[in-house]
C-alpha cells in the first residue's frame, strides 16, 4: 500500500471528515448548546486549519478514539486514513501526546495484522519527529519488531534508548528466550545490569527460564543471590521461576528447599517440583507430593494428572493409573489425548477389556478417534486383550495407515504366537507400499523364536541383509541372534554373532541363554567370562542365563560361584527367578538339602513353580522325605496346572502313601482339575501340524508313530530315561484324570 503520510489532504468539508465519526457521537455534537443557532460559513480549507483550536481539539479527540477501535479491529487502512486526518488537525497548542498516542496505536495495529512494511514507515517516521526515545513508543517498537523475529533490531533499540525501566529489556530477553536464544538472553541481561537498570519480577522469571534451558547452574545462582538482595524472594512468579530452573539443572534438594520455604504455592509451583521428581524417576517422592497437592486443595492441572498417571504405567501399577484416569473424569476433566493414552495402556497391560472398552466410548464421545496415537492405542489394547478380531477392524477402518500403525496389528498377532497371521499382514503391509522399519521386523523375530519357526525367521533374515538402513540396528541382530539361539540353531547364532561389530549385554546374554537350553554349560560361561573381560556389565536376565546353563550343564561348583558373585562382585540383587535357578541346579544335581536349604532361607515365597521343580529332582534321585515336605508345600498354594498334581500323585505312589494318594484324587475331582494331552508341533515340510498324546486323527499316523518308536529307543539306548517304571505311572496318571 503507498505510504499514508505522501497523503497530504486538501480542501476537506467537515461532512466528509465527519464520515470517520460514529452516528453517536455526531448526535451528541449537534446536541451540544454550544454549537445551536451557530452557522458559520467558510470555506473547506477554514474548517480545518483555521482558528477555531477548540473545534480542532474536539475533533481530534473523535478522531484519535476513532483510530483506536479502527486498530482493535484490524482495519489498517481506515486506521492510516484517520491518521492522516489527526495530522492535518493537529495545531501547535496540540499536545505531543496525540501524536504520540496515535503512532503507538498504529504500531499496534502494524504488529497485530502483521504489516512489516507499514510497520517500518511508522518507525521512520517516529524517528523523523524526533520522538524515537518516547517512553510510550520504546516498548511497542520492540514489540513490533520481536514479532517478526527481528530480534537484532530490537536490541539495537534498546541499547540506544535512554530508559532506565526494565521494561524493554524484560521484552527483549523474553522474546530471546521465546526463541531459544539463551545466550543472547544472558548477554542482554548483563547489559541490563551493567547500565544500571534494575531488574524486577518479569525479568528474573525469563532470564531463569534460559538458565534451565542452558543447564547454565552458575549464572542461575548469580541470580538466585540478586534476587535475595532485591527482596523479591517472597514474589511467586520468581520463586516459582527457581524452582524450575534448579529442578532443571539436576538440583531437586535445593529446588525442594525453595519450594518449601514458598510461604504461597500455585499450580505452577506443585507442577514443577513433582515433575522434577518424575523427570529423575524419582516416583515415590513424586507420589507423595502428588498426594500432598491433592490435600492441599490445589488445582491440579491436566499435566500433572498425567504425569502421575505416567508414572503408574511406569513403575507397573496398572491399575494406580487407571484408578487415576477415573478420578479425572469424576474432577470434570476435558478428555484428552494424552490421559486417554495412559487409560488405553494400562488396559493393555492388565488386560481389562471391559475398561478398555469403556475408554474407546469416551474417545467416540470426545472426537478423538482421528487421532493417529490414540486410534493405534486402540488397536494395541484390543490385541493385548485378545480381542484380535476387534483389533482388526479397527486397522480395516483406517484409511491412511502408516507404518506405526501396521507395527501395532502385527505385534498384536505377534504377541499371541500367531505366526501365520503374523506373516500374512507383514506380506500385505509390503503390498500395500509401507517400507517396515527397524521395529517391524524386531516385533516379528522373537515370534518365530518362539514358536521355533525357522523358515520364516530366515526370511526376514534375508530382508534384512538385502535391504539397506538397518544395519546399525543392533535390536535386529541381537533378536536374530536370539531366535536362532532359542530354536536351537546355536552354531549359527554363534556365526552370526561372531560377524557383528558391535555387541551389548542382550548380544552375549542370548547366546549364553542358547548354549544353556543345548547342555553346553562350559561354552556358556566361557562367553560369560568373555563379556565380563570386555567390561559389559551383566544384568539380572544375564545371571538367570548363565545360572540355567549351569544347572542344565550340572556345573554345580561354577553356579554356586556365579550367584555369589552376583551382589559382591557385579552389584546385582538377586530376585526370585535367580532362586528358582539355585534350586534347579541342586535339584538336577541330586543336592537336595541345599536346595531345601534355599528354599527356607530366600527372602521370596517360594512358587508353585520351586516347590514343583524341587518335587521333580526329589523323585528323580528317590528321596521321599524332602518329596512329601514340598508336596505338601505345593497342595497348599493349590496350583492350577494340572501337571503338578500328577506330579504329587506320582510322588506318592512312589513312597507308598496311598491315603495322601486319594487326598490328591479327590481335591483334583472337586476343582475339575483334568490334565491337558500332551500336544506336540511336528514340521511335516509344508508347514507345522499339531499331534496330542495317543493321536489317530492325523493322516500321517502311522509315519509319525513309526518316527516316535524310534525317538524312543535311541532315548533309551542313550541312558535318559531315569526310572524304569515309568510306564506304570503314565497309567497311574491316565487312571487319577478319568
Amino acid at each position: 500500500m503507498p505510504s499514508p503520510f505522501s497523503v497530504q489532504p486538501r480542501n476537506l468539508s467537515l461532512s466528509l471528515i465527519q464520515k470517520f465519526i460514529p452516528k453517536k457521537w455526531r448526535s451528541v455534537r449537534e446536541s451540544d448548546p454550544r454549537n445551536c443557532g451557530q452557522s458559520v460559513p467558510c470555506s473547506s480549507h477554514e474548517c480545518i486549519s483555521g482558528p477555531c483550536n477548540a473545534r480542532n481539539e474536539s475533533m481530534v479527540d473523535c478522531l484519535l478514539t476513532t483510530l483506536k477501535d479502527f486498530v482493535g479491529q484490524g482495519h489498517i487502512c481506515k486506521a492510516f486514513r484517520t491518521f492522516s486526518l489527526i495530522r492535518t488537525h493537529v495545531s501547535s497548542q496540540t499536545p505531543c501526546d496525540v501524536i504520540i498516542q496515535s503512532l503507538s496505536s498504529l504500531l499496534s495495529c502494524c504488529t497485530n495484522c502483521k504489516a512489516l512494511s507499514e510497520g517500518k514507515q511508522i518507525h521512520a517516521h517516529i524517528i523523523n519527529l524526533g520522538v524515537v526515545h518516547s517512553w510510550n513508543l520504546v516498548p511497542r517498537i520492540i514489540t513490533f519488531y520481536t514479532t517478526f523475529g527481528l530480534l537484532d533490531d530490537a536490541h539495537i533499540i534498546v541499547e540506544t534508548s535512554n530508559i532506565l525501566h526494565p521494561l524493554p529489556w524484560n521484552l527483549l530477553i523474553s522474546s530471546y528466550v521465546r526463541k531459544g536464544q539463551n545466550e543472547e538472553a544472558f548477554f542482554a541481561y548483563r547489559q541490563m545490569v551493567n547500565r544500571g537498570v534494575r531488574p524486577d519480577d518479569f525479568t528474573y522469571p525469563s532470564v531463569l527460564k534460559a538458565c534451565g534451558k542452558q543447564l547454565n547452574l552458575v549464572l542461575g545462582k548469580d541470580i538466585h543471590k540478586s534476587i535475595d538482595a532485591s527482596f523479591l524472594e517472597g514474589n511467586l512468579f520468581v520463586q516459582n521461576a527457581l524452582v524450575s530452573m534448579y529442578v532443571k539443572c539436576g538440583e531437586l534438594d535445593v529446588a525442594h528447599d525453595i519450594f518449601a520455604r514458598m510461604p504461597i504455592k500455585d499450580a505452577v509451583s506443585w507442577n514443577s517440583i513433582i515433575s522434577g521428581y518424575a523427570s529423575k524417576g524419582m516416583w515415590s517422592k513424586a507420589f507423595e507430593l502428588f498426594d500432598k497437592m491433592r490435600a492441599t486443595g490445589a488445582e491440579i492441572s491436566i499435566i500433572t494428572w498425567n504425569t502421575i498417571a505416567g508414572g503408574c504405567l511406569r513403575t507397573g501399577n496398572f491399575i494406580g493409573a487407571l484408578k487415576l484416569f477415573s478420578q479425572m473424569r469424576t474432577c470434570g476433566i476435558q478428555l484428552e489425548p494424552v490421559s486417554t493414552l495412559i487409560g488405553l495402556s494400562a488396559c493393555s497391560h492388565t488386560g481389562l477389556l471391559k475398561i478398555g472398552k469403556g475408554i474407546h466410548g469416551l474417545v467416540i464421545r470426545s472426537h478423538l478417534g482421528d487421532v493417529d496415537n490414540v486410534r493405534n492405542a486402540l488397536i494395541n489394547m484390543y490385541a493385548r486383550c485378545k480381542a484380535l478380531k476387534k483389533a482388526h477392524i479397527l486397522f480395516q477402518l483406517v484409511d491412511s495407515k502408516a507404518v506405526i500403525t501396521w507395527n501395532t496389528i502385527i505385534s498384536g498377532f505377534a504377541h499371541w504366537d500367531m505366526s501365520e497371521e503374523t506373516s500374512f499382514l507383514f506380506r500385505e503391509m509390503l503390498l500395500s507400499g509401507v517400507e517396515p522399519n527397524y521395529i517391524t521386523i524386531a516385533g516379528i523375530l522373537p515370534l518365530c523364536a518362539r514358536v521355533a519357526n525357522l523358515q520364516h525367521g530366515k526370511e526376514f533374515h534375508c530382508y534384512l541383509t538385502r535391504r539397506e538402513g538397518f544395519e546399525e540396528h543392533l535390536l535386529l541382530w541381537n533378536s536374530l541372534v536370539d531366535m536362532y539361539a532359542r530354536s536351537g540353531k546355536v552354531v549359527v547364532a554363534r556365526r552370526l554373532f561372531n560377524l557383528m561389530s558391535k555387541k551389548d549385554v542382550v548380544t552375549y546374554t542370548s547366546l549364553i541363554a542358547g548354549y544353556g537350553i543345548q547342555g553346553e554349560g562350559r561354552e556358556a560361561i566361557e562367553l560369560f567370562n568373555e563379556m565380563i573381560r570386555l567390561h559389559i556389565k551383566p544384568d539380572h536376565v544375564t545371571m538367570i542365563a548363565a545360572l540355567s546353563a549351569c544347572s542344565h550343564s550340572g556345573l554345580v561348583m561354577q553356579g554356586q560361584k556365579l550367584f555369589e558373585q552376583m551382589q559382591s562382585t557385579y552389584g546385582i540383587t538377586p530376585h526370585l527367578e535367580h532362586f528358582s535357578c539355585m534350586v534347579d541346579l541342586f535339584g538336577r544335581a541330586g543336592l537336595l538339602k541345599k536346595a531345601e536349604k534355599i528354599i527356607m532361607k530366600m527372602p521370596y515365597q517360594p512358587t508353585p513353580e520351586m516347590w514343583a521343580t524341587l518335587l521333580g529332582a526329589c523323585k528323580i534321585h528317590r528321596n521321599t522325605e524332602i518329596g512329601e515336605w514340598a508336596a505338601e508345600k505345593l497342595l497348599e498354594l493349590k496350583p492350577d496346572n494340572p501337571g503338578y498334581y500328577v506330579l504329587i500323585a506320582n510322588m506318592y505312589a512312589d513312597a507308598g502313601r496311598w491315603n495322601k494318594l486319594a487326598e490328591v484324587r479327590t481335591i483334583m475331582r472337586d476343582f475339575g482339575v483334568r490334565k491337558s494331552p500332551g500336544c506336540a508341533w511336528v514340521d511335516t515340510g509344508s508347514g507345522f501340524s499339531p499331534f496330542l498324546v495317543a493321536d489317530t486323527t492325523s493322516g500321517q499316523t502311522n509315519d509319525i508313530y513309526y518316527l516316535l518308536g524310534g525317538l524312543n529307543k535311541q532315548i533309551k539306548d542313550t541312558g535318559h530315561l531315569t526310572t524304569e517304571d515309568s510306564s506304570s505311572e503314565e497309567e497311574l496318571c491316565e487312571g487319577l484324570l478319568f
